[in-house]
């Protein structure tokens, strides 16, 4: 069986399709469980706004996207244009610049290996993974440690973030006269909040499932926090909407805010849609005084020092093509232990046989000296006789080359 990285990313496919081929964490396990049982011995999936990646070893990855289309109930054909095949060496590449931050829609953003490192723990907890790619995955996160440790990949990096603040400051200008609202209260909305808190706006609330969960980032950030099903009546008290949820259906609907801009007589309101699959239907885009950006609308933002950072992404790529040859050769001397347990196995087979002769002839009363000398011959002349015929029924070019290997292999210098 094979390495493989199966996916789409933010390069080779558009938001809309991203969204069709996502995974709620609450649900991978099962996910992970279910392809495992695909012909699949080993399986990892990392799915982000940006991304939905699935690690396998296997020697059917073409299934892969069988069963990707299958799960989420899409088109194969609709999705297959987009997808992306890595194997062994690419696969592994691909992996290291991944965690790095080199493959990311934010050159050098640390937030990524984080989401890695989630993806694996659920795998983990899963049962889904194995020697391969737990080394693969022990390798990756060794390796984004060292870039971040020996390049400056992530100085004057702008995080979606900060970009969302960026954003807001365009419109608005000074923010502190703005109330905000956070639909969600996972990790990217806590860090969005973070960016805003520091700028001061007028009020911070936080919309939630749970109105626990909601407090308590509401509380770090001195907000308020409301529930999710308060959101048609308070949508229209607030000027930006920042939202990440997990939810696999928008829950801001065209009508909700149609409603709201009108209750704000046409007030601009400013949204920032993180979430994949979106939280925002897409038509709201479409309406007059809102201004809705998803995360691929926030790239050329985020390219802000894009220039500083490239030669440390050039000295990051560097140490990657080391780190992937190292492993490389891990994974070759992995896939030669069957051989060499094999020849071992024979070897061990050849000496029990004459051992057993040689014993035989001891308990006879033959000589000691004519029984070692007999023994030692028979095993040299056992372990010599394939190579040796081989290299006599060898003819041409073939001769050549083993006569090469066989030297090679018995460190004969003449």
């Amino acid at each position: 069986m094979q390495l493989f990285t199966v996916g789409v990313n933010h390069t080779t496919a558009p938001l809309a399709i991203r969204e069709h081929i996502a995974f709620n964490n609450e649900r991978l396990s099962d996910a992970l469980r279910e392809l495992a049982s695909e012909n699949v011995a080993e399986v990892a999936i990392l799915s982000t706004c940006n991304r939905t990646e699935i690690y396998v070893k296997s020697e059917t990855p073409e299934l892969i996207i069988d069963w990707l289309a299958q799960y989420h109930k899409v088109d194969y054909a609709k999705i297959q244009p987009y997808m992306y095949t890595l194997r062994d060496e690419a696969a592994v590449k691909h992996a290291f610049r991944v965690a790095s931050g080199l493959d990311s829609m934010v050159l050098g953003e640390p937030q990524i290996l984080g989401q890695f490192k989630q993806a694996v723990k659920i795998a983990e907890n899963a049962g889904t993974l194995g020697t391969l790619l737990n080394k693969l995955f022990q390798r990756t996160f060794t390796v984004a440690k060292e870039v971040r440790t020996h390049t400056d990949i992530g100085a004057s990096s702008i995080s979606m973030s900060a970009a969302a603040v960026k954003l807001a400051q365009r419109i608005f200008g000074n923010i502190n006269q703005q109330k905000v609202l956070f639909i969600g209260a996972g990790e990217m909305i806590e860090l969005c909040a973070d960016h805003f808190a520091k700028q001061k706006p007028l009020a911070m609330t936080v919309a939630n499932r749970t109105l626990e969960r909601g407090l308590e980032l509401a509380n770090k950030i001195g907000g308020h926090a409301i529930l999710l099903s308060d959101l048609p009546e308070k949508l229209a008290e607030f000027d930006i909407v920042i939202t990440s949820t997990a939810s696999q259906l928008p829950i801001v609907g065209l009508g909700m805010v149609e409603r709201a801009v009108k209750a704000r007589k046409h007030r601009p309101i400013f949204m920032v849609d993180l979430a994949v699959p979106r939280d925002i239907e897409a038509e709201v885009a479409q309406l007059d005084d809102v201004f809705l950006y998803t995360v691929d609308d926030l790239a050329e933002v985020v390219q802000t020092g894009m220039g500083n950072r490239q030669a440390a992404a050039n000295q990051a790529e560097a140490i990657i093509e080391v780190r992937v040859e190292n492993f490389m050769h891990w994974l070759k001397t992995r896939n030669a232990v069957p051989t060499i347990r094999a020849l071992r196995d024979q070897a061990e087979h050849y000496r029990k046989a004459e051992l057993e002769k040689a014993l035989k002839l001891l308990a006879r009363g033959e000589d000691p000296s004519t029984v070692l000398e007999s023994l030692s011959i028979n095993i040299t002349n056992k372990f010599l006789h394939h190579p040796s015929h081989a290299l006599n029924t060898s003819k041409g070019g073939e001769h050549e080359q083993l006569e090469a290997f066989v030297r090679q292999l018995y460190l004969i210098n003449r």
